[in-house]
């Protein structure tokens, strides 16, 4: 058992190191740094490239990455994978996003879609200080952002009966997704959010045994959803609809129509659409991740 145990911790650290980038002192210049109730936040300028990042324990991991000189270009690969969620649901109205970051995925959305309404929920208020210091992040009439948990955001949601066309789920807190975030009760809970054609879109990690635990999950939750994810990438994007996932056909012929928009961005959506996977590739007997079973009791 207790190989196992490890086997399961080396694969979990394996996943993680493939986002983990210690920069050089000497190649990048920090801009700014504080320790907040959470964690320590580092901004970092190279040449170019400005990037948001969480020091937590001993990792220090980027969390979000934008060009000073073009900041409407999306810079890490996933951002541009989320965008799939278009080939889904591509008139979305209201969104919520779980894990602010710089607030890049906001911004593009907002530019995208000027009259939707986004809800951008970060647990920690420094992270939205510096997203609106360092990476433009935008507020305004359509876009609010709160500062709370967000397992407790969605619980009270629901209470005010609201209703999401996308939910984002891109929590991160320098280790991985925190854990009461990725079980059966709390999507049943996003799940229950969706509007009748809303789907989800969570950013998770290729590798690592955690993999096949929240696909079941996913799965349980959700039934039949898509994979999407470079071949030669740590990330994978789960994306899954309230009432199913559309036509592989639909979402084909959605890539070519929408191709020119997201152009701008650096979002080749046809080659976006290419990445995406149907394939059940995780163990029929994979056991649940629940709020009684969850990473803590597979990881420590």
């Amino acid at each position: 058992m207790l190989n196992k145990v490890s086997s399961l911790a080396v694969q979990f650290s394996a996943a993680i190191a493939l986002t983990i980038t210690c920069a050089s002192s000497v190649s990048a210049k920090v801009i700014h740094s504080e320790r907040s109730l959470y964690r320590n936040i580092i901004v970092e300028d190279k040449k170019d490239i400005r990037c948001l990042k969480f020091t937590v324990k001993r990792n220090t991991s980027n969390q979000s990455c934008m060009s000073k000189s073009n900041p409407q270009k999306l810079i890490f690969s996933y951002t541009k994978l989320l965008f799939a969620g278009l080939l889904a649901q591509p008139e979305p109205e209201r969104v919520l996003i779980i894990g602010l970051g710089g607030g890049t995925i906001s911004n593009t959305l907002h530019q995208l879609f000027p009259d939707i309404t986004i809800d951008n929920v970060e647990i920690d208020p420094a992270v939205v200080k510096v997203a609106k210091e360092y990476f433009a992040y935008l507020e305004n009439d359509k876009i609010q952002t709160i500062a709370r948990d967000g397992r407790i955001f969605v619980k009270r949601a629901l209470v005010k009966k609201q209703q999401y066309d996308w939910i984002i789920l891109d929590a991160f807190n320098g280790d991985y997704i925190p854990e009461h975030l990725m079980t059966r009760e709390f999507l049943q809970e996003v799940k229950a959010l969706l509007s009748e054609q809303g789907i989800v879109l969570a950013n998770t990690f290729s590798i690592s045994r955690l993999y096949d635990y929240e696909s079941a999950t996913y799965h349980d939750v959700f039934g039949d959803f898509y994979n999407v994810s470079n071949e030669n990438g740590g990330n994978r994007i789960i994306l899954a609809g309230k009432n199913g996932r559309p036509a592989r056909a639909t979402m084909t012929t959605r890539a070519s129509q929408l191709k020119a928009m997201l152009t701008p961005f650096g979002v080749d959506l046809e080659h976006v659409n290419r990445q995406i996977s149907e394939r059940k590739d995780w163990p029929e007997n994979t056991r649940i991740l629940t709020d009684q079973y969850s990473p803590a009791n597979l990881l420590k």
